[in-house]
């Protein structure tokens, strides 16, 4: 990131403006909302900032800047006026004392920028991008305005008033935490947003009184994080991946979407590979329970959809067997958003009539499927985790009655800015992807829809995802 983001407190600390025109004017009003002491130098004073005199108390010197007297003593500068040579010496002596400096549309003279704001004191959210569109920055906080009410302020202000009570009766900072997210979620906050700010207050001190300390109820979510792209989650996924203690996560994750997880939680790495597993299965499973036990809220992170070849069976079999409380959140199966961003039809009238998917090697890492009804004609094959088998796949299939011009695609990491889609035929894609340098995950389809690809494609990895 070019600039850091960071909330600096100005309360009754000293910041100069120079420049007295309707921007600068902007700046003032801003800095006024955080209760600076605000002087401004300009030789022109406009009407604009004249009537901000009175209402913030400024300190007016209607002089030129001199850059061996002026700036001594100030905690913030802001430079806005028409003039390239006085913002540029503005900006150079700032930077010579070490004081953060705003020149107005000028981000390559600043140290520090202003955001688009959106304001819910106590709550206070801002959007930046880095002075390279304003405008931008602008439409993304209007968007977010609508999603925060004003009210986020008032249930701000009853939690900081309730948090020394919390604090004391709630000794467990995990267990304080919990409590806090489900009031700020729950039927007090809905009494705030309406109005009722009294009964809230009454409802929250009710439930610290019948509050029992060490009451540590763990469970385990058990979530698809889809094929790849971090905007194809569910929002109960991300809700849940926000509010969890600890992340246990797959290869088949993207840093991406491990990057949407609660900057705090505990990520711990479970991922598989053929031949190669972090942690046995049976070990993950019993990683799982003991971490409810222990009172964590542990979201279970798989790639696609954790009840297709994701063995979410075997993990809740464990959690039902141990009495543990768990929910199972869907995700985009890879079959369907590999073959979607591929553009290949699982099924279409003209090709595929069905579509069945399987895995590429089974528990004991053979390859034993039924070939004889995998070769039936007019539907469509998804092979998971095919790539180490393909050429045994494809000449499985070649025996069983398949013909050998049968299409065949291969989807390397679907939906993402490294996808990339390799096609051939039965007898050719096995030698083709022989000579490429594939990385995992991949997918296989198989079946006549693949003839579709070069006319459906329509997503190119240049484009945002």
């Amino acid at each position: 990131m070019d600039y850091f983001p960071i909330f600096v407190k100005l309360k009754d600390q000293d910041c100069l403006v120079v420049g007295a025109g309707e921007i600068a004017a902007r700046k003032i009003e801003l800095l006024a909302r955080a209760d600076a002491k605000i002087t401004v130098i300009a030789n022109e004073i406009s009407s604009a900032v004249s009537n901000l005199q009175v209402t913030h108390n400024l300190n007016i010197q209607k002089k030129t800047f001199s850059p061996t007297v002026d700036l001594h003593g100030f905690r913030l500068v802001v430079s806005a006026t028409d003039n390239a040579d006085t913002n540029r010496l503005v900006a150079k002596t700032a930077a010579e004392q070490n004081i953060p400096v705003n020149v107005v549309d000028s981000p390559e003279l600043c140290t520090f920028i202003f955001p688009a704001i959106i304001d819910r004191s106590p709550v206070v959210a801002a959007v930046s991008s880095g002075g390279a569109s304003p405008v931008l920055a602008r439409l993304l906080r209007a968007k977010i305005e609508g999603l925060i009410p004003p009210a986020y302020g008032r249930l701000a202000h009853i939690a900081e008033k309730f948090r020394p009570f919390v604090k004391r009766i709630i000794k467990e900072p995990a267990q304080r935490r919990i409590f806090w997210e489900n009031i700020l979620q729950g039927s007090i906050a809905e009494l705030v947003f309406s109005g009722k700010e009294q009964e809230a207050e009454a409802q929250l001190e009710q439930t610290l009184i019948n509050q029992k300390e060490n009451v540590n109820v763990g469970e385990v979510y058990l979530v698809g994080a889809g094929p790849g792209a971090p905007d194809l989650l569910t929002f109960r996924a991300l809700r849940l991946m926000q509010q969890a203690d600890v992340i246990v996560y797959d290869r088949l994750v993207s840093p991406e979407i491990i990057d949407l997880a609660r900057r705090d939680s505990e990520k711990i790495y479970v991922g598989k590979q053929r031949h190669n597993h972090a942690l046995p299965q049976e070990s993950i499973n019993s990683l799982l329970a003991d971490l409810a036990k222990a009172g964590k809220r542990v979201v279970r992170l798989k790639g696609g959809d954790p009840f297709i070849f994701g063995r979410g069976g075997e993990e809740i079999e464990t959690l039902m067997q141990q009495g543990i409380n768990f929910q199972v959140v869907p995700g985009i199966t890879a079959a369907s958003g590999c073959a979607t961003y591929a553009g290949i039809p699982l099924t279409h009238r003209d090709h595929a009539q069905s579509c069945t998917f399987v895995t590429g090697h089974l528990k004991d890492n053979s390859i034993n499927l039924n070939w004889k009804q995998l070769a039936a004609p007019n539907q469509t094959i998804v092979i998971y985790m095919g790539l180490v088998g393909l050429e045994k796949i494809c000449q499985s299939l070649i025996e069983h009655g398949s013909p050998k011009n049968l299409p065949v695609a291969l989807v390397q990491q679907g939906t993402t800015s490294n996808q990339r889609v390799i096609t051939g035929t039965l007898e050719s894609l096995p030698g083709i992807v022989a000579g490429q340098d594939i990385k995992p995950p991949t997918l296989v389809i198989i079946g006549t829809v693949v003839m579709l690809h070069d006319k459906l494609e329509w997503f190119h990895t240049d484009q945002p995802v």
